[in-house]
């Protein structure tokens, strides 16, 4: 109960600032740093996570949750399955100009037991609006364990934000889960970004449904130095009969682009959206994503990067 009413405060100040078209922490020059012990059977090396938010250290095992009021997440974890601690990093403060930016990388993940790789996953970096929720204990399902999105009446017209991108050069992707055959997924990979703007509603089971009110999602499909100012404009309503839609742009109902959130009895569930909404909607959520790659867990090419600065909304 009182994570529940820390949760709501947190984002009841997050969801004011947002309407006013600022996005707390978005020019990414205050990091947080983190630093963790793995566990000595893996070689107890201590790393270090980056999380967005006040300028501060987070120390220790401690499982993180957001601070300082930040609304930003991302894919590094702390992870402790079967009493053993492990770490992913693959989200970076970098720079950019005068300040920092965040880095976001497609690289693989290995756990080496008395000198034996037992798992190489994957891993594409990933910044969002939610929050992540620590530790991590099971291997299965890596996307329910993100509270994906955050409360958010607007209704902006585009994202603007400044961005680099370097590709992998590798025509094709692979999919690697560490416990299954390398698999080799055709069609080059990209990084993304993501913004939906969804009017979420939740039954007396706690399952939670959403219409999709608002969509942009763009792939960057060549290098570049960096863009500064870039805009992405929102499309409001049903856009499937669009020039520019694309199947990934459609409703997330089912699979691996499956999201999850924390309803009001504090479970995580998957959100489904089951139908589109038109440009009168008032939404109730905010779904803003970056990532290193853009086919789904377990899927990218290594050494694809995604650089990312200096995030607003338009109005």
């Amino acid at each position: 109960m009182k994570r529940n009413i820390l949760l709501f405060f947190l984002f009841a100040v997050t969801t004011l600032a947002l309407a006013q078209g600022q996005l707390k922490y978005s020019d990414f020059n205050s990091w947080i740093t983190r630093s963790v012990k793995e566990s000595s059977i893996i070689g107890g090396e201590t790393r270090t996570l980056y999380e967005v938010g006040p300028s501060m250290k987070w120390s220790g095992k401690k499982p993180y949750a957001n601070q300082g009021g930040s609304p930003w997440a991302t894919s590094n974890v702390m992870a402790k399955v079967a009493g053993i601690v492990k770490t992913n990093v693959s989200v970076y403060q970098d720079q950019h100009g005068s300040g920092s930016c965040a880095k976001l990388v497609t690289q693989t993940v290995g756990i080496k037991v008395l000198g034996v790789v037992n798992i190489n996953v994957l891993a594409a970096g990933s910044l969002y609006l939610g929050e992540m929720m620590e530790p991590i204990t099971s291997t299965s399902n890596p996307m329910d364990k993100l509270n994906y999105g955050i409360p958010f009446t607007g209704k902006p017209k585009a994202v603007k934000f400044d961005y680099k991108v370097q590709l992998s050069g590798k025509s094709d992707r692979i999919r690697q889960t560490g416990f299954s055959a390398v698999k080799t997924i055709p069609g080059a990979d990209m990084p993304m970004m993501v913004c939906l703007l969804q009017k979420r509603w939740e039954d007396a089971k706690g399952n939670i449904y959403a219409r999709r009110i608002g969509t942009v999602v763009n792939r960057f499909n060549k290098n570049t130095d960096w863009v500064n100012g870039a805009n992405f404009e929102i499309h409001y309503g049903d856009i499937t009969d669009q020039p520019f839609y694309k199947s990934y742009m459609g409703l997330l109902d089912k699979g691996e682009e499956q999201k999850y959130a924390m309803n009001s009895k504090g479970d995580i569930v998957p959100v489904k959206e089951v139908e589109w909404g038109t440009a009168a909607d008032t939404p109730t959520h905010l779904c803003l994503q970056f990532a290193s790659s853009c086919g789904g867990a377990y899927i990218g090419a290594i050494g694809t990067t995604f650089w990312v600065d200096n995030v607003k909304l338009v109005y």
